[in-house]
């Protein structure tokens, strides 16, 4: 019910970007100054009652590695709830990161704010680039009521409250505020009647008729990288006196959302998504922007998640100790990647260095953490034979699957058996001859280089049968085996598929579906006169298209057949020369065809030297439908082809173009007739156009903002008093992308994920041998040997049930901590088979929950903690 005075909850805050036009270096050293004043302020005014620090936690570990003095001081002024902090780490983009990188920076965020005495009760997300649909799910498994956001949705969505239910596709809601004019309104407050009648008054009108139900209004009260208004609680005092309509109250969101939902239940239910770009710029290209950043990120990220995380949790229940350190490093400068603007790549070039090189490094960490426990495991095997392999299964299902295996032998002819000497089935792919360098030796006349002789290199692909998260020990031995060689014929195929290349391009037959694609491969480039956050087209420009490639070669063995191409595309340098018409400059692009036995997709992978300034390249596969699904956290999300707004977007004065261009996490199927399915390793942006689904490789853009885009009129997005250059978002260098394509009848969310399974690499190899000291990172090196003695094959645990993995690692307090989710509408049973663990459904804060442990709800998760029995 609406009291009879409106009450105004004036929140001061800071929104603090990272990093964005400027390095997290100047970042920081401007966060210590500020924080120091904050602190002051809030010590020596009593009536300056909070102060909201962007919700995320970083801040304090950056202040404290500056000031660790000021630990107790800054944390009595959280657990007095006048400083908040987290629930976020970082201010994460939720459309671009892994799920678990959303789940996992509100896991590291809650509970280093908790250590600090205080959490803050809200989803807090005032200005990222579209929400994640889970988010209400993630924020309500994490312990918070509340969540405040700005971009995404549409003006008619509201329905006269800027209060309702935001809810998950699993049926988990939360209670969700619209900061409808974003969170700057309140930044400039000030004591005066000019402002109070001319600036503050409307925006409060305003805020009223979108609040029917209730007489509490939301007044955000910072901007980005502010300092603390000193002078907040008598401009408070000011407007109480001279604003007759109202009272003002200084407040923090947490007051707001308690008080607006006080005896006030909103009836107002908005699901999924939100992704609507009426008020707020969601840049919906961006996800193309800098995409030698995004593809470097996936690659981390799975490496981390789905290798790293499950062998270490493998290796300790072996007696290797858990390297938690070493990844809660990781994670944190995961987390500072992933703030929207970082990954977003529209930044300086200064600082997309910056992230390129914190990826380096955590990739390196990965890397060498994943040689150390392969080496440690392989070198306990308890089996007396040399030259010994052992392939990694990190899923909890017994899988046959076909593994990558580098093996180094003075002999060409090797192949590869169990330790029984059986045969076991298996095909080398590559195959080189490497010296072997030459070694010092001392002798008493001094120093020699001695010639060291030779060795190969050979690349397997073996066919087995992988216990599930555990390992299978296989060895090297002398004679020949199936090697991929050359072949005249014009096409590849196994049992599901065949690719043939006829008069210069591709056709695809499924013999499952009977579905015939022809032209499969069509690359599209067309002028981006757009800036780092948006594409634009260059008016009067055309899409230049080019379908007709030549075969390079066909290679052909049992289990991998592989056809390569090369397509040529005559393009304008620049945008001058798009204008004239100007095609001075080739681009050249290899595109790899694989099919592998048995896989029900075929693998493509493209490489090209990007020479082109200004332009945006596509893949173009030939299709008709009306919908897609594009995969986001743990199911699929249906979308039209067209979003219907599009029509009158001008006339409604959106501020973007609402774009049917979407993100993806893992996948994408069109439907029509019959279903086209892309899974990618991290190509992050599509199109389902009236002909085609378009995947978007790359942009190539030289600045960070431009005013009076087509399809974003006004101001340049970010920085718009000055014109920043970024000359390395042009991209000119070696790219590479990598995806495959599926056809079936109809869309199955369980059958894609089991494709993703099959698809990504939830294994590893390794072979124990002293030829060659530099394939893997550590190699060379003497390292320590944990354990003495384990199996030649171990099993951890195995998942029955149709029901897929997102994470395996440890416990934040001990224990085995195995993330399941169902993808599909139905309610899914599934059983974890194991003897030695007492297992327990906790929340994704990894505590306690009641509910039933072996089933998941249609589209929904659990996350079990396995702790070893006394016995």
């Amino acid at each position: 019910m609406k009291q009879s005075k409106t009450k105004v909850h004036v929140v001061p805050h800071s929104h603090w970007d990272r990093e964005w036009y400027f390095t997290i270096e100047d970042s920081n050293v401007l966060l210590v100054e500020n924080l120091n004043r904050l602190m002051e302020v809030l010590e020596s005014d009593s009536s300056y009652t909070s102060y909201v620090f962007d919700a995320q936690v970083s801040i304090v570990e950056e202040y404290l590695k500056i000031h660790p003095e000021h630990k107790e001081r800054m944390k009595k002024l959280i657990c007095e709830k006048r400083l908040f902090v987290g629930p976020w780490y970082t201010q994460t983009d939720t459309l671009l990161v892994n799920r678990e990188s959303v789940i996992r920076n509100l896991l590291y965020g809650v509970r280093i704010a908790e250590k600090m005495g205080h959490v803050m009760n809200i989803g807090y997300l005032p200005d990222i680039f579209g929400q994640n649909a889970y988010l209400p799910s993630m924020f309500r498994q994490f312990g918070l009521d509340y969540s405040i956001l700005q971009r995404g949705l549409y003006n008619d969505q509201v329905k006269g409250n800027l209060n309702f239910r935001w809810e998950s596709p699993d049926g988990t809601d939360i209670k969700t505020n619209y900061i409808f004019f974003g969170y700057g309104p309140g930044k400039f407050l000030e004591p005066s009647n000019d402002y109070l009648e001319n600036h503050l008054d409307p925006i409060l009108n305003s805020l009223e008729e979108l609040n029917q139900s209730t007489d509490q209004l939301l007044l955000p009260s910072g901007g980005d990288q502010v300092l603390v208004r000193e002078k907040f609680p008598q401009t408070i005092n000011w407007l109480n006196e001279n604003d007759s309509k109202r009272s003002y109250i200084l407040s923090n969101y947490e007051k707001f959302m308690e008080d607006s939902w006080r005896g006030t239940e909103f009836s107002n239910l908005i699901e999924g998504e939100l992704l609507a770009s009426q008020k707020s710029r969601m840049h919906h290209t961006i996800r193309s922007q800098r995409m030698d950043l995004k593809l470097k990120n996936y690659t981390v990220e799975t490496k981390l998640i789905d290798q790293l995380e499950p062998l270490a949790t493998m290796a300790e229940t072996l007696g290797i100790r858990y390297p938690k350190a070493w990844i809660d490093q990781v994670w944190k400068q995961l987390f500072d990647v992933h703030a929207h603007d970082s990954i977003g790549g529209c930044n300086s070039d200064d600082t997309n260095e910056d992230i390129i090189h914190r990826l380096n490094k955590c990739e390196r960490i990965v890397d060498g953490l994943i040689n150390l426990i392969k080496k440690q495991i392989t070198r306990a095997i308890n089996a007396e034979k040399d030259n010994l392999i052992v392939l990694f299964n990190f899923l909890p299902k017994k899988k046959r699957r076909l593994v990558e295996v580098v093996t180094f032998s003075r002999e060409k002819e090797v192949t590869i058996k169990n330790l029984k000497n059986e045969s076991v089935s298996n095909s080398i792919i590559a195959q080189e001859y490497l010296s072997g360098g030459k070694q010092i030796v001392v002798t008493a006349e001094g120093e020699k280089e001695v010639e060291v002789k030779g060795y190969y290199r050979t690349t397997f692909i073996v066919d087995a049968e992988l216990p599930s998260l555990g390992y299978l020990t296989l060895q090297m031995v002398s004679g020949k085996t199936d090697e991929v060689s050359a072949s005249s014929s014009t096409f590849i195929s196994n049992k599901h598929l065949k690719v043939e290349f006829n008069n210069g391009e591709l056709c695809l037959y499924d013999y499952k579906t009977g579905i015939t694609k022809k032209s499969l491969i069509n690359f599209e480039d067309i002028g981006d006169a757009g800036d780092s956050y948006d594409f634009s087209p260059l008016e009067k420009d055309k899409e230049i298209i080019v379908s007709r490639g030549e075969i390079q070669y066909v290679e052909k063995s049992q289990l991998v057949e592989v056809m390569v191409l090369k397509h040529h595309l005559h393009l304008p340098k620049d945008l001058d020369e798009r204008r004239l018409k100007k095609l001075s400059t080739q681009l050249e692009i290899t595109t790899t065809v694989e099919i592998r036995k048995d896989e029900t997709f075929i693998r493509i992978k493209h490489e090209t030297e990007n020479s082109v300034l200004d332009h945006r390249v596509r893949v173009l596969i030939p299709f008709v439908g009306e919908s897609t699904w594009g995969e986001q956290a743990f199911t699929a999300i249906n979308r039209p082809k067209e979003n219907p707004r599009i029509k009158n977007w001008k006339e409604e004065k959106y501020v973007e173009a609402p774009l049917s261009i979407y993100p993806l996490e893992n996948y994408v199927v069109a439907k029509g007739d019959y279903c086209l399915g892309v899974i990618t390793s991290g190509i992050k942006e599509y199109e389902l156009t009236d002909n085609a689904l378009a995947l978007t490789l790359y942009r190539s853009v030289g600045l960070l903002g431009r005013d009076n885009l087509a399809w974003r009129p006004g101001r340049a997005s970010g920085i718009n008093n000055k014109v920043v250059e970024t000359p390395n978002a042009q991209l000119q260098k070696h790219l590479c992308f990598e995806y495959c394509i599926g056809l079936s009848n109809t869309f199955n969310a369980s059958d894609w994920a089991n494709k993703v399974e099959e698809y990504k690499k939830y294994y590893a190899s390794y072979h124990l041998q002293t030829l060659n000291t530099f394939e893997e990172r550590l190699e060379r090196f003497e390292i320590p040997q944990p354990i003495s003695s384990v199996p030649t094959d171990y099993s951890v645990l195995t998942v029955e049930g149709d029901v897929f993995i997102s994470a395996i690692k440890k416990g934040e307090d001990g224990g085995l901590v195995l993330r399941l989710f169902n993808p599909s509408s139905e309610i899914k049973n599934y059983t974890v088979i194991s003897e030695k663990y007492d297992i327990e459904l906790v929340s994704l804060l990894e505590e306690s929950m009641r509910n039933n442990l072996m089933r998941i709800v249609p589209k929904g998760y659990v996350t079990l903690k396995l702790t070893l029995k006394e016995s």
